[in-house]
């Protein structure tokens, strides 16, 4: 491609982007709702301490990787690999992956809009429904509001990055927290708030079992946009006066307050508008809670501030989810148009038409496979499951694939660019890093501890989702 490389323009908008592809449906909704079932501040202290302990050292390696080589993962590996064709095979994977998360993640931002659009004009009651959300996901209008989507991210991305997808994150990230905070607020002045915060944040180390640990880790990994090539992409548009990780912890610190303020919007909400909740029976899954949940909590609001209000309540709710999904969608699909540009020298309207083609018709069959059309409904069969086309590319993509790249851009660091290229690279604009105890800590832990982690999350990855069998019992 032609031409300077494109640059956010500011520090603030690359953290704000940065955040924005982090910041995502599960932060808002599953993240809660798992922490409260599975330790409550237990479990939150976990999490915090698995995001800068573990996953702040591979933010380190892919934001540094990035800006090092002024390339898209492919192209990153590549040069920095001096054409290694091993390292290739991991570079194609960081650009495969975005690009298949991408269409689940298009499906799901999809049903996002299309409820949004319900609430909004009126329809909030239908949504409560327990039936809706089945026959939503086969209408028609599926593809009316899939055209939306499409046409929003793709005005965005044809921006650029400082035009575009910096220019975005600075009003939809700012306008996220407002609408957050605002929530928040509401939610805690509701009768029996605060049984629910308490059941959130008091912890219960009695709940922390090996798999609960496995999965904080891997919420952690998977909630900072990790092995997506998203933070390789982004790093390769900052400065090489930018202090990265100021900027890195920065990134981790929003994300992590995101999930956590969240928590005090959802669980609330949950114990207030329908105190006879079971806690315990309540689903991790964030579709389930969107879909099928919510709109019912926000429903019984109506005895207090009206239909109206209830759902004024559950627009707000499903804007500011909405943003979440796009802000993510848009650094997620960026990932393979970056590399199309880098590695086939074409225009950005060019990468966004044609990746983009194929995306929209790999999430039109992934929206038809809930029953619509039964070859893509039962697409085959593993773990003594039929898995529809849209599970198979979550449980390889996203689920699979993910720690598999976070190890791999481990060893690639340490073992391929060594230690020393890498702790210099960070320590470009960034005054206090070189010979500190944090540049100590960040070498050391993905020379040993991190890698068997991320290899320990992988193995058990493909044994529950293959073989139904667990690591953890």
């Amino acid at each position: 491609m032609s031409g300077a490389r494109e640059q956010f323009g500011s520090r603030i908008g690359f953290i704000l982007a940065a955040a924005g592809s982090a910041v995502g449906i599960g932060n808002l909704v599953g993240f809660p709702v798992g922490a409260a079932k599975n330790g409550g501040g237990a479990f939150l202290l976990m999490y915090a301490i698995f995001v800068f302990a573990i996953c702040l050292p591979v933010m380190l390696a892919e934001m540094s990787v990035g800006r090092h080589a002024k390339k898209d993962p492919l192209g990153a590996y590549s040069a920095i690999s001096q054409q290694s064709s091993k390292w290739k095979v991991a570079g194609w994977l960081a650009i495969a992956t975005p690009f298949m998360i991408a269409v689940f993640y298009m499906v799901i931002t999809v049903w996002i809009f299309g409820y949004l659009f319900e609430t909004v004009t009126g329809n909030l009651a239908t949504l409560a429904n327990p039936d809706t959300f089945g026959l939503f996901i086969n209408s028609e209008a599926i593809f009316a509001y899939m055209a939306v989507v499409v046409g929003v991210v793709y005005l965005i991305l044809q921006g650029g990055v400082k035009e575009g997808i910096e220019k975005a994150a600075k009003l939809l990230m700012p306008a996220l927290f407002v609408m957050l905070l605002g929530l928040v607020v509401f939610v805690l002045t509701r009768e029996n708030a605060m049984a629910g915060v308490e059941f959130y944040i008091v912890p219960d180390f009695s709940k922390l079992t090996a798999s609960v640990v496995n999965g904080a880790l891997s919420q952690a990994f998977f909630s900072l946009s990790l092995g997506m090539g998203i933070l390789i992409t982004y790093g390769s548009y900052i400065d090489k006066r930018a202090d990265v990780p100021t900027s890195a912890k920065l990134v981790a610190l929003t994300d992590t307050a995101v999930a956590f303020t969240a928590g005090l919007m959802i669980l609330p909400a949950i114990f207030s508008f329908n105190p006879e909740t079971n806690p315990e029976e309540l689903s991790e899954s964030s579709v389930g809670m969107i879909f099928t949940y919510l709109p019912n909590i926000f429903l019984a609001l109506q005895e207090s501030v009206g239909y109206v209000g209830a759902s004024i309540v559950a627009s707000l709710f499903f804007l500011l989810v909405f943003f979440a999904a796009i802000t993510s969608l848009v650094s997620i699909f960026e990932v393979p148009v970056a590399a199309l540009m880098d590695e086939k020298g074409v225009s950005r309207k060019w990468a966004l038409a044609s990746l983009g083609s194929i995306m929209i018709a790999l999430a039109v069959l992934a929206s038809l496979s809930f029953g619509k059309v039964d070859a893509l409904t039962a697409f085959t069969h593993y773990a003594g499951a039929d898995k529809s086309f849209f599970d198979v590319i979550i449980d390889v993509f996203y689920e699979t694939i993910l720690p598999l790249n976070g190890l791999l851009i481990c060893i690639f660091v340490i073992y391929r660019w060594k230690s020393a290229n890498f702790n210099a690279s960070l320590a470009e604009g960034s005054n206090g890093y070189k010979g500190g105890w944090f540049e100590k800590y960040v070498d050391i832990s993905l020379k040993t501890f991190i890698p068997a982690i991320l290899l320990v999350i992988f193995i058990n990855t493909v044994a529950v989702k293959y073989f139904d069998v667990s690591l953890f019992g």
